[in-house]
């Protein structure tokens, strides 16, 4: 599309953009294994260097980033394009950590949940209520799979619940409606997005049998469709990366899909939204390693901390 603009080239598979009021960008670089901040310019500089695979990243509270490590991928490469290829074989195990944006000191807050290992955290979004909700894509193997699942923390540490399990197809994108009382979530592998009404911090309300994990169905996308990242709109639109098809597509909040945009990669995996009225898209390019900037149809959600 013409008025798409390529603002960053040459980043190993990106995800996870946060936009910030300078016009800088952060993203995490998942087989470089580091945070990357993008200047206006388009220059880069390294935040910090983790262990394992960083994914979803947002801002907190107190100013710092909080991680989704989801441990490790294997990679496939070829022609110039970049994927992920199921568990690394030096896997670390899932876990949350914060990052000191000033020093890149990495601060590990959770990997476990009532004594069972995170598999693969993938994304997360803050509730301006003392915590974030955050999903677990678990990870892929040669003859197995783990089941993916949905979890809410304390930004201090010091609680984590499972909210909703199992996402069969994997928990990935998540967000929340303008006025914070909905959670929607991304299942990667069978094109659906769910929504889940919130009764408190780490409590959603369950709908019967036969949704096994209690969620409702806002939508299933066509076609051989997978779902990555997702943002909110202000409208309250559902603003989902769609895998395989290379598209961005918006959904209603009663489920309709109004519009798809066509991105130049077959895995525009993010997006996020910035700029002075929250009417500029960033999206990852991720298999040929690009951040791309976009004027979108309407402003993005504010986030809690953004």
């Amino acid at each position: 599309m013409s008025d798409l603009r390529i603002l960053a080239e040459g980043l190993r598979f990106p995800e996870g953009p946060v936009a910030f009021a300078d016009g800088s960008v952060a993203l995490v670089e998942l087989e470089a294994r580091r945070i990357t901040r993008i200047a206006p310019d388009g220059a880069k500089s390294t935040i910090a260097t983790v262990e394992g695979a960083p994914n979803g990243l947002a801002v907190g509270s107190d100013g710092a980033l909080y991680l989704c490590n989801n441990g490790g991928f294997a990679w496939h490469e070829e022609a110039g394009l970049l994927r992920p290829s199921g568990q690394a074989a030096d896997y670390s195990g899932g876990r949350i950590e914060r990052i000191d944006p000033a020093t890149g000191a990495v601060t590990r807050l959770y990997d476990s949940c009532d004594g069972v290992p995170l598999k693969g955290p993938n994304d997360l979004v803050f509730d301006g209520k003392g915590g974030f909700w955050f999903t677990d894509l678990g990870k892929v193997r040669a003859r197995d799979r783990d089941h993916g699942g949905v979890y809410w923390a304390a930004e201090d540490g010091s609680r984590i619940v499972e909210a909703a399990y199992p996402v069969f197809g994997g928990g990935n994108g998540i967000g929340l409606s303008p006025d914070g009382e909905v959670l929607y979530v991304a299942e990667t592998e069978t094109g659906r997005l769910w929504a889940w009404d919130i009764l408190s911090p780490g409590r959603l309300r369950k709908a019967p049998w036969p949704s096994v994990h209690g969620g409702r169905l806002l939508c299933q996308f066509p076609g051989f469709r997978r779902l990555d990242s997702l943002a909110v709109a202000a409208s309250g639109n559902v603003v989902v990366a769609t895998l395989v098809s290379g598209e961005i597509t918006t959904v209603s909040p009663s489920g309709e899909i109004v519009e798809v945009v066509t991105m130049p990669d077959r895995m525009p995996t993010n997006i996020c939204f910035g700029g002075p009225d929250l009417r500029t898209a960033y999206v990852t390019l991720s298999t040929t390693g690009r951040l791309a900037a976009l004027p979108w149809s309407e402003p993005g959600l504010r986030l809690a901390f953004g």
